[in-house]
């Protein structure tokens, strides 16, 4: 996702769909700011957004083939389970550094990353619960041990 306006989706409450662009700072006061597909600026209220899908294509659709991971992921982070008002459950990684994360939601990394949809935008308003399943870190690579420093070199360069 190199440039500044992201191609999403925008998944209200009421199972309607919104197509179209959004800036870096997509969130202000409340409200999503988001450029349709015809170029209007529609300004959408966060209380009626289910999720914000940013997608690599429109065509295809934002509905995720698979909701939950299969085996524990591989990738570093928080491995959340996200369940909304509705009862549907998705589930996700999060940067386990929450001072990333913004104050009016949550950006999940889906766990299908080839699939349509690359990242996910859920609002507060829009989720019954939040799990954090695991904690996901990086391999510790063990320390070689110190050379003995009782031997003596036999050839030195």
């Amino acid at each position: 996702m190199p440039s500044t306006h992201k191609k999403v989706i925008v998944r209200k409450m009421d199972r309607d769909s919104v197509s179209g662009y959004v800036a870096a700072q997509f969130v202000s006061e409340g409200k999503l700011e988001l450029l349709n597909t015809a170029g209007n600026v529609v300004a959408i209220d966060l209380r009626e957004i289910k999720g914000v899908y940013f997608v690599r294509e429109f065509g295809d659709s934002e509905s995720l083939t698979r909701k939950t991971f299969t085996s524990r992921p591989r990738a570093e982070g928080l491995w959340v389970r996200l369940r909304f008002r509705d009862n549907e459950i998705l589930e996700g990684l999060m940067p386990a550094d929450l001072t990333q994360s913004l104050p009016e939601g949550y950006l999940v990394n889906p766990p299908d990353q080839r699939s349509n949809t690359q990242r996910v935008f859920v609002p507060r308003t829009a989720l019954e619960s939040l799990t954090v399943l695991a904690v996901i870190g990086a391999a510790r690579r063990q320390r070689r041990a110190a050379a003995d420093q009782r031997q003596v070199p036999m050839f030195e360069e």
